[in-house]
């Protein structure tokens, strides 16, 4: 089977990916998820002229030369409004948010008053008609449309549908993501290792991966290099509805490599395996109905390489969420050597420098079982197929990955 292009491996997979159905969630839940229906104004916002300050609503035509003294008639707290009319001469103790009383049309704020000994209150700085008002409807009225559909919900978002009045928002269902890590070789974590043995780790790396985008993540743990074993955990995966299977490890070609034989004899469609790319080449992907199949290679960084690449984009776009690749150019540091057949992604310190320009300092050492550097890079330079060998000043593609 030939190699396939990042790129049209990439087209593959995401061909035909829609968002997940929706659910109705209370609007304390609801950050983070992706709207599924607009949002419109349930109410007006404010719903009557409120006071923006502490002070005391006036008439304007009573204050235009100052010092001048007002008859306090009475006050309006917050959530309270005075019953009365504001006439010549005279003046209402207002607080933030009260309704401003019908005859006043400019609230001065207290710092600008002098209260007297008789209750009276003394004017002593000018204030310009209608300030420290907030009109009826200056936020939002009713039926305004405030956040459109495929809105992804951040603080301000659920702020503004909680003053709406809304106290459920319709949102797309987080894709479900179901992970199983294959390999008789493999502990979790917290355990004592044989001579043959080694803790697994990918699978948390994909997953955290997995939820930055927006995605549920099932573990459904290690699975032994049995075919009835990992058929048996891919069916429980399917039974789950999980819209994306990953197995870690078993996507090679060797003897106990039998993630692709358990994956057609659970209804597999197998769309393409082995991509033109360093680290990730055995990449397998697969199709049932909905259901979407990524077979990562076992070493970590190339899951890793493999998560950034490809799950990341199916992921938002099932979940509806709009998504590209962080790439950009930057300066070499150093030289790199003629690249082959496979796109090379190489793990690289990337330097904001003052001048704008971004600097790519590749790590000397590149195998892919090396978590560390992968943990201190923050990007992967980009080397096209059979690219010629690159002096170090000269201009690459670099993906940053924080």
């Amino acid at each position: 089977m030939a190699l396939l292009p990042v790129d049209q491996a990439l087209q593959r997979l995401l061909d035909g990916a829609e968002p997940a159905d929706s659910e109705q969630v209370s609007i304390g839940e609801a950050a983070g998820r992706v709207l599924a229906e607009e949002v419109r104004a349930l109410r007006t916002q404010p719903p009557f002229d409120a006071s923006a300050m502490d002070g005391y609503a006036v008439r304007a035509a009573d204050i235009e030369t100052v010092p001048v003294t007002l008859d306090v008639i009475g006050q309006a707290p917050a959530g309270q409004h005075f019953h009365g009319m504001v006439g010549p001469g005279q003046a209402v103790r207002i607080f933030t948010g009260a309704p401003v009383p019908p005859g006043a049309d400019t609230v001065v704020i207290q710092e600008n008053t002098r209260l007297l000994d008789n209750g009276a209150v003394e004017i002593v700085e000018l204030t310009a008609s209608g300030r420290n008002i907030r009109l009826k409807g200056l936020d939002f009225s009713t039926g305004d449309l405030l956040l459109e559909k495929g809105w992804l919900l951040d603080a301000g978002a659920v702020s503004l549908a909680a003053a709406a009045n809304h106290p459920t928002l319709s949102v797309l269902r987080r894709p479900l993501l179901a992970i199983i890590a294959t390999g008789d070789e493999l502990l979790p974590p917290g355990s004592e290792p044989g001579p043959d043995q080694i803790i697994a780790s990918n699978g948390y790396g994909v997953a955290a991966i997995a939820r930055s985008v927006g995605a549920e993540v099932l573990d459904l743990g290690i699975v032994s290099d049995s075919l009835p074993a990992i058929s048996s955990r891919i069916r429980h995966a399917i039974e789950q509805r999980a819209d994306v299977i990953v197995t870690l490890g078993g996507a090679s070609v060797g003897d106990h490599d039998l993630t692709h034989d358990a994956l057609v004899a659970e209804g597999m469609t197998l769309g393409f395996w082995k991509i033109a790319m360093r680290p990730g080449k055995p990449l397998m992907f697969g199709r049932r109905g909905t259901t979407r199949f990524l077979g990562f290679p076992g070493n970590p960084v190339a899951s890793l390489v493999c998560s950034h690449l490809f799950l990341k984009p199916l992921l938002s776009r099932l979940g509806g969420r709009a998504f590209s690749q962080d790439i950009r150019d930057a300066v070499l540091d150093e030289p790199m050597a003629a690249n082959d057949l496979r796109q090379d992604y190489v793990r690289a310190m990337l330097h904001d420098e003052p001048d704008g320009r971004i600097t790519a300092t590749p790590f000397a050492t590149q195998d892919s079982s090396m978590l560390k550097t992968f943990s201190q890079a923050n990007g992967l330079i980009i080397r096209e197929p059979f690219a010629p060998a690159a002096e170090a000043g000269s201009i690459c593609k670099v993906l940053r990955l924080r």
